[in-house]
């Protein structure tokens, strides 16, 4: 009770603080606007770049992994040089790289530019995030502003969706990339009014020593686990990971040694705040990897334009954002590990009915299963990301903040290239080749869906059906068996949540929220 006592001396935020909590959903909706409208573009890309199978998937996942690389030294940075500063670097950055993505001319071009874009977008999550810690002091109130930010990630991917499937009806698919310009611009106004400046006069110099190692560990890591689970057991593959796992010791060794660390290691000793990043991360594997087949099923099997896949798409981000807004008055009664924890079990129901759609008439099943899906997913995004904002100090609210991105986003990147990986072996193991095709149509109808729809187009009407009817099954059963995936992961975090969160209720929240409700130094 004695928590409750110190409460109401925190300050309430004002008009100026929730006004400002728009301007930082800018960015938000941003990140998840870029991720999902290029879902959407995919086939597009296609048949404009002609990339072969891995390329695409390097330009779904460069993005998120150069987030992860970036996440921890961006966090780092906007600590020293301000927070809004850093902010708004990053808006000028991203709307230049921007217009770089959407007048690519090439595959390796445009993957060059969504690496650029994925370096500058790291910029904006930490800095959003610790300026929320910052800007509302009561917990309570934190909390609701949280749950809001993380909605926005649903409301961008409603919008996404609905938006790019405009473009795409009516534009080029580059048109889809030039929706970050005039959101920064509007970003770059309202910020210098309504957003106050924060840094920590006490930090110390950024480490790019610690930076270059942060790179060197998640990068090889990732990349050797997405060929693992292409190719199987490969030499390079394994060489990428041994590198990347001994270049992570030796950053984790070097931040022990140092005065100011790039990563604080000591957040770590909060047993919540570590269960809630594991949480975070597992949840979004499932999520991120998930969505690339939901998006290619809707055009690529049922044949929907992207506007009217777009619309599909748009109960099921609805649903997560109600979800989302429910979470914290549920967790002010249940313990906020049981309600990730039932959240979590709902999806995996969701990913459980998806496992049962067919190549065929399956719209229906499927949109209901992914409703259930970000339905259940809203509480942990809203009540995790709270958890590890309010464990740390103030002084580390940027490296707290860009921890709970990088998990967020690291499992998005890894769910792309495990699960889309893992959707693809499927379908090389299923596909049936028609005879009669020629060796350039065989190769491209055993290799993906997205190329044997190119190569029917120059085939003849017969063929051509035959080869798209063998591809859509095998698709559909390479999205069967990731939902099946999907479901175990959902299902496991549903109980590690419940579990290793199960004594944090609304006074222990409110506890670990205490030292983040002081500001960092205010410049005016």
């Amino acid at each position: 009770m004695s928590t409750k006592a110190v409460s109401p001396t925190a300050p309430r935020a004002g008009a100026r603080e929730w006004a400002g909590l728009a301007v930082l959903a800018l960015p938000t909706l941003l990140i998840s606007l870029d991720q999902s409208v290029l879902f959407l573009a995919l086939p597009h890309l296609a048949e404009a770049l002609e990339p072969t199978g891995t390329q695409t998937l390097w330009m779904m996942d460069i993005y998120g992994f150069m987030i992860a690389g970036f996440l921890i030294t961006m966090g780092t940075l906007g600590d020293r040089v301000g927070r809004r500063r850093l902010l708004m670097i990053g808006a000028v950055c991203v709307g230049l790289t921007s217009l770089l993505a959407a007048y690519s001319t090439s595959a390796e071009a445009l993957i060059a530019a969504r690496a650029l874009l994925g370096v500058s977008a790291a910029t904006l999550m930490p800095s959003t995030l610790a300026l929320i810690s910052n800007m509302f002091h009561d917990p309570q109130e934190r909390g609701r502003a949280i749950a809001v930010w993380a909605s926005c990630f649903m409301a961008g991917t409603a919008l996404g969706p609905v938006i790019g499937g405009v473009l795409l009806e009516h534009f080029w698919w580059g048109s889809v990339f030039l929706l970050g310009v005039p959101i920064m611009v509007i970003l770059l106004i309202a910020a210098p009014i309504l957003l106050p400046e924060y840094r920590d006069p006490d930090a110390g110099k950024v480490d790019l020593l610690s930076v270059a190692l942060s790179l060197g560990a998640i990068l090889p890591v990732v990349y050797g686990l997405k060929e693992f689970a292409k190719y199987g057991w490969d030499p390079v593959a394994l060489g990428a990971v041994v590198v990347g796992t001994a270049v992570g010791w030796a950053f984790v060794v070097r931040q022990r040694g140092l005065a100011a660390p790039l990563l604080d290691l000591r957040l770590f000793r909060n047993a919540s705040f570590s269960f809630a990043l594991v949480v975070l991360l597992v949840s979004m594997v499932a999520m991120g990897g998930f969505y690339l087949f939901i998006t290619g099923y809707f055009q690529m099997v049922e044949g929907l334009s992207p506007m009217e896949a777009g619309l599909w798409m748009v109960p099921s981000a609805l649903a997560s954002i109600v979800s989302a807004q429910i979470a914290p008055t549920l967790a002010k009664r249940l313990p906020l590990g049981v309600v990730i924890g039932l959240g979590l079990g709902i999806g995996a129901v969701g990913y459980v009915l998806i496992a049962f759609v067919g190549p065929a008439g399956g719209l229906p099943l499927l949109v209901s299963g992914f409703i259930v899906v970000f339905f259940g997913s809203g509480p942990a995004g809203a009540l995790g990301t709270n958890l590890v904002v309010s464990s740390a100090p103030p002084e580390k609210g940027g490296s707290a903040a860009a921890l709970s991105s990088i998990s967020g986003d690291l499992g998005v990147a890894l769910g792309i290239a495990a699960l889309g990986s893992i959707g693809s072996a499927v379908y090389r193991g299923q596909v049936e080749v028609p005879e009669g095709l020629s060796a350039e149509a065989a190769r491209a109808t055993g290799d993906s869906l997205e190329s044997t729809i190119a190569a029917s187009q120059q085939l003849s009407p017969e063929l051509g059906a035959q080869a798209l009817a063998a591809a859509r099954d095998a698709y559909t059963s390479g999205m069967n068996t990731v939902a099946v995936v999907c479901a175990v992961v959902a299902a496991a975090t549903a109980v590690i949540a419940v579990t290793a969160l199960r004594r944090v209720g609304a006074a222990q929240r409110d506890d670990s929220g205490e030292s983040a409700k002081s500001p960092s130094v205010p410049v005016s």
